[in-house]
């Protein structure tokens, strides 16, 4: 069994083949004492041998011991007050306003598989020998208060989920101020942070920073997982790096507000914690009401960051993600954004969809301007039904039209928002988040509906369900272009306001979830001007996210580079845009474009219609290799070989689970003269097998791995040759195809 427990000492061991996670019952105060969390060791009869227990400076829980400071014990759950002086994972507010806690062991139990958290995303198992489940119960006596904390281990992989829930069992009232999905106190602060900071179009940006005494944390206080902050981070050793050494991963299934923070303290300790970001949190926990946190994944890694992310990507790829887009490779698609903006009308977009057809692409997405009276970001948030000007046949009839080329159909929605010129804020102006007596801010010309309301909810599902049953929709975007302020709900009483952020994000789950129960076969991409809202938790609801609003190919490298760290290629959407670039004026080759974007799930955004026969071409070639590779790409294991944070190259790769075929990508950003010799060593491959390369040379894995690919050429004889040829320019790339020979 995956989890043992000493029965007499009350010791619980979780372990696969690759992965142990140890902890204790104290026997005095009867909390959870952290042993051990990292590579597999062997199991045995009792781990009393990993305690340490010096006597120290310190307050102490009971008289006369000196060795029951809490400050000086590593803990599962800790709390504030009672000896440790730590940040904690909990802290819970009584009606006296004391903030004193004391959750003492109570039970266990071992359940086969994992349990679906309510109305919260989460991974799952599809039958229950994948993983098994170890749920603690501990209770506080005066609070009367029962707090579940729960760790799941998956059979063959190095996972262990986490959640916690508390139970009001008692008669009074009282406040969740903090509920942390997870804590664990690693034994030293030998580590670097990775984790993924940016802002619109240059989200993802990979920062690493060495781990000191105090606080170090990222976090969102946005409504939204934010562009500023991913809810990821890793602890890796200072010797580690992609390919070797220790690394941990901590991942939060979650979207709204969050918090991620290790805090070192002076004996060395790395605190770690994730969850709900407890800044403006308030949870009202009347009697036998209960409260549920998100899910944290953590992973362990003893083959670098790349093994990390390697484990993420195959978990929420499997086990995340869900429904009939799951296993599916996805459609090629093209959307009529930045080829039309606002300035569209229904012949327009069908000779886009058209020439997309005859080119081989398979789906055709209409974005932005479609509904209301919308011709600009100024107006129309709410309203969705049909702007008769563009689409005098409305969407119903623009979608059989499109079907009709034997293309799929795509819609662009943003339910979240509203416009102050709706029939829907006419209606009802009390539904968006605003606080009474101050000025509602607004974000690009658009104010947040109040989802903690179920009637807005169900006011936008109707308005949704009445465009999407009438009509032939495969795909929708579903976009949230700005984030929440004045976070007020005129619908909760004063002490619930400090839920407002929680319901929000909770409604959202819900519109998703309702969405996809009455459309299963819809393929749902999230978007939040570009990734404000890439996330576990949206990939749950929508098995794609629109990356960057940047579509630049040489800004793509280190947005999608950084995105890998913990999320599939498959979740990452990517697109050919039209030169110069809309974002940043950069002409990138039509190759170097779709060669970044292979690497997701692959898309044009450009006016097709006025591109060259020659481009056209090179279009119709470009879909006719992705068709063929795309499978690869999407279930392959994926390699960062070398880092655009660091370099003017960016190498990376991806290699099917048989080791028989893989892709590489190489790009240079800036061209320069008389370079050095370069060569790319590639990994992951048989080093027994023999590769084809781009169907010419041959190697054995042994050579791709150890000399690499050669990217200079052998012009022995061939001066003329070498003088006369074109020089490639800047933002060069070059892909690889390798195919093991039978």
């Amino acid at each position: 069994m995956p989890i043992q427990v000493n029965q007499e000492q009350l010791e619980f061991h979780l372990y696969n083949d690759s992965v142990s996670y140890i902890f204790r019952v104290l026997e005095k105060s009867r909390q959870l004492e952290h042993l051990y969390f990292g590579k597999r060791i062997h199991h045995r009869e009792s781990f009393t041998h990993l305690i340490e227990r010096e006597i120290r400076p310190s307050t102490n829980m009971f008289e006369g011991d000196h060795t029951s400071s809490m400050e000086h014990i590593k803990q599962e759950y800790p709390s504030y007050g009672s000896t440790d002086f730590r940040y904690p994972a909990h802290a819970i507010l009584r009606e006296d306003g004391s903030h004193i806690t004391n959750f003492t062991y109570d039970s266990y139990r071992i359940i086969k598989g994992k349990k679906t958290l309510a109305n919260l995303p989460a991974t799952y198992v599809e039958n229950e020998e994948e993983a098994d489940t170890l749920e603690i119960e501990l209770v506080d006596d005066v609070l009367r208060c029962r707090l579940i904390l729960s760790y799941t281990i998956y059979q063959n992989r190095s996972v262990i989920a986490r959640n916690a829930k508390f139970i009001n069992e008692g008669t009074e009232t009282y406040y969740l101020d903090q509920a942390m999905s997870m804590n664990v106190d690693l034994a030293d602060d030998q580590f670097d942070m990775v984790h993924l900071q940016g802002a619109w179009a240059r989200e993802g940006h990979v920062e690493t920073k060495r781990l000191s005494k105090g606080i170090q944390s990222i976090y969102s206080n946005r409504g939204a997982s934010s562009h500023v902050f991913n809810p990821f981070f890793a602890l890796k050793r200072l010797n580690a790096n992609e390919h070797q050494g220790e690394v941990y991963g901590f991942s939060l299934v979650y979207s709204g507000n969050f918090l991620a923070q290790v805090e070192v303290d002076t004996y060395n300790v790395s605190r770690v914690n994730m969850g709900i970001n407890p800044y403006r949190f308030k949870w009202k926990l009347a009697s036998s009401e209960s409260f549920q946190t998100p899910e944290c994944v953590m992973v362990y890694s003893d083959q670098g960051l790349n093994g990390m992310s390697q484990t993420f990507h195959k978990l929420y790829r499997e086990r995340l993600v869900r429904g009939h887009w799951r296993d599916k490779v996805r459609p090629i698609l093209i959307n009529n954004w930045e080829a039309t903006y606002f300035d569209f009308n229904e012949d327009k977009v069908l000779d886009i969809a058209k020439t997309a057809r005859n080119l081989g692409i398979e789906l055709f997405v209409l974005d932005d301007g479609w509904f209301g009276k919308r011709d600009d970001d100024t107006s129309s948030l709410g309203d969705w039904f049909e702007y008769e000007e563009k689409l005098p046949n409305g969407i119903d009839g623009l979608s059989e039209k499109v079907e009709a080329l034997d293309m799929q159909f795509g819609l662009w929605f943003e339910p979240e928002m509203v416009c102050k010129d709706t029939k829907l804020f006419e209606e009802h102006p009390d539904w968006i988040l605003s606080t009474p007596e101050r000025r509602a801010s607004h974000g690009r010309n658009q104010f947040v509906l109040d989802f903690t309301r179920g009637e807005v909810v169900d006011y936008i599902f109707d308005l949704m369900d009445k465009i999407i049953s009438k009509s032939k929709i495969s795909y929708i975007k579903w976009d949230m272009n700005r984030h929440i302020t004045e976070a007020f709900s005129q619908s909760l009483p004063a002490d619930q306001q400090g839920e407002v952020f929680h319901r929000y994000i909770l409604g959202v789950y819900d519109l998703y979830e309702r969405l996809i129960k009455k459309y299963p076969e819809i393929l749902f991409e999230s978007c939040a001007g570009g990734g404000a809202r890439f996330d576990p938790g949206m990939l749950y609801y929508a098995p794609q996210t629109w990356t960057s609003d940047d579509t630049d190919a040489v800004e793509r490298l280190k947005i999608q580079y950084g995105t890998s760290m913990v999320y599939p290629l498959s979740a990452i959407g990517s697109h050919v845009s039209a030169i110069p670039n809309h974002q940043v004026g950069r002409h990138a080759s039509l190759d170097t474009r779709a060669a970044v974007a292979y690497f997701g799930t692959f898309g044009y955004e450009l006016d097709i219609t006025k591109l060259t026969e020659t481009e056209q071409q090179k279009v119709k070639e470009q879909v006719a290799f992705f068709k063929e590779k795309r499978a690869l790409i999407r279930d392959g294991e994926f390699y960062r070989l070398s880092t655009p944070f660091e370099n003017n190259e960016t190498t990376w790769m991806v290699v099917n689970e048989e080791k028989s075929e893989a892709l590489v990508g190489y790009y240079k950003v800036l061209a320069k003269p008389n370079e050095a010799y370069n060569r790319v060593k590639l990994t992951g491959l048989d080093p027994d097998r023999l590769y084809e390369v781009n169907g010419e040379t041959t190697y054995y894995g042994s050579e791709l791995m150890n000399i690499g690919i050669i990217l200079a050429g052998n012009y022995i004889d061939r001066a003329d040759e070498y003088w006369g040829q074109e020089h490639p320019g800047d933002y060069q790339s070059r892909l690889f195809h390798l195919k093991a020979l039978s």
